[in-house]
């Protein structure tokens, strides 16, 4: 069980509302979000707890707020439309102005951003009853010239979801990834995720104005 946080299942919704009613119309998305506060809940008891304070939790917040408004939708809200509603709010609204604070083409950036993964990655390290639970961070420097490069093999959203079903809607919640990645003006090159059946995830992060990353 992960602590209850209502930040994300409150502040979210609101934002999308606009566009959820654009795709799937005013009477699905009023009950979509009439059951989605309490499958949220009910989602956060179920969890693993990777620690409410770890810096990696966001991410089980934040997609969670996803995943349980599609739940709540009874099969009305179809993955391919979804992704255009997530991606609307993170590019339309003021969410967009939280989330890209940095730039990718700035040397200085990306020393910053992989000093903040190394962070997280000491977190887990520093709270061994966490340790095999989050995400594990995999730093491989030599592999590319260009950009940051880790992978993870473990995934606190991808176990939930093949155990709870919710991977049919999981990749919409992967494509966070790209879509944060861009509105710090940088480029994630990927090959695998946990979620698509991959035998990790991977994040190869470069410049958005890079041409030719190596």
């Amino acid at each position: 069980m992960l602590k209850y946080k209502g930040t994300f299942i409150t502040m979210f919704p609101l934002m999308m509302k606009k566009f959820m009613v654009e795709q799937y119309g005013k009477k699905v998305t009023k009950e979509a979000y009439k059951k989605a506060p309490a499958i949220y809940r009910q989602m956060l008891s179920e969890v693993e707890d990777i620690g409410s304070e770890n810096p990696m939790a966001g991410n089980i917040y934040m997609a969670f707020v996803f995943m349980a408004i599609w739940k709540a939708a009874d099969g009305a809200i179809d993955t391919e439309s979804y992704r255009t509603v997530v991606r609307n709010l993170l590019t339309k609204t003021f969410a967009r102005k939280f989330i890209g604070k940095s730039d990718m083409n700035n040397p200085e950036d990306v020393l910053k951003a992989k000093a903040k993964f190394r962070r997280m990655q000491a977190w887990a390290d520093e709270h061994p009853e966490y340790k095999d639970k989050t995400w594990d961070f995999n730093f491989d420097e030599s592999r590319h010239r260009d950009g940051s490069f880790y992978y993870f093999t473990r995934c606190p959203l991808n176990d939930y979801a093949r155990k709870y079903g919710y991977l049919e809607v999981l990749p919409v919640c992967c494509e966070l990834d790209h879509l944060l990645t861009e509105a710090s003006k940088g480029k994630l090159i990927r090959e695998y995720t946990l979620a698509t059946g991959g035998p990790i995830c991977d994040y190869w992060i470069v410049p958005d104005k890079l041409a030719n990353p190596q």
